[in-house]
């Protein structure tokens, strides 16, 4: 049985009602619960939740998907502070028991104290920037990648889980050239290629 943990950090917040986030997370359910031997759980964080039960959920899940927009170039400030009170939480009760370094030798070693190795994590995350913004010599992101860019700490952050990254996928544009049905095509297509493996690897 394969374990997924859906996390859509979708927020209500401003011009923002979180509803393009609220489509991908239900397209992901929608696919998973197309295949055989998956089991699911999910968090809408704008909803509530309790911190003890979400580190149960990190514990439990083979895979942990994350929906999120980028808002000034950072996650949302009700995701960042859901990150901080689980991931809070879940030290030295499942997620991390430290930063992985001994007194005896303090310079190495950081970032090894995770306890969620032998799972994966996936992320996708929604711009109004055109994917051109970050390819484009000349344009605004430099040619940096959203996930060596933008993106980069928060993948850090969950290596220091020990958890490993799945192919992250990106919705860009969606301010003003949102395409529901081309861009859950694309979503779907992106799932399927980047789950054949681990699911079937799972049910054997």
């Amino acid at each position: 049985m394969k374990k997924i943990f859906i996390i859509n950090a979708g927020q209500n917040f401003g011009h923002s009602g979180g509803r393009f986030n609220e489509t991908v997370a239900a397209e992901t359910v929608a696919f998973f619960k197309d295949q055989e031997n998956v089991e699911i759980q999910v968090t809408h964080i704008n909803k509530g939740y309790d911190p003890v039960k979400e580190v149960e959920k990190f514990v439990w899940a083979d895979v942990v998907i994350y929906h999120t927009p980028i808002w000034w170039f950072q996650v949302p400030n009700g995701f960042k502070k859901y990150i901080d009170e689980v991931f809070t939480a879940g030290h030295q009760t499942g997620i991390y028991h430290s930063d992985g370094r001994s007194s005896a030798n303090p310079e190495i070693n950081y970032g090894t104290g995770g306890m969620l190795h032998g799972r994966h994590y996936m992320v996708t995350s929604s711009w109004n920037a055109p994917a051109t913004a970050f390819t484009l010599p000349g344009e605004f992101f430099n040619e940096h990648s959203v996930d060596a860019g933008v993106l980069f700490g928060f993948h850090r952050m969950n290596a220091f889980t020990g958890m490993k990254p799945l192919k992250s996928f990106h919705f860009h544009d969606v301010e003003k050239n949102a395409n529901i049905p081309r861009d859950m095509k694309a979503y779907r297509e992106h799932l399927e290629k980047v789950f054949a493996f681990h699911l079937q690897e799972k049910a054997a």
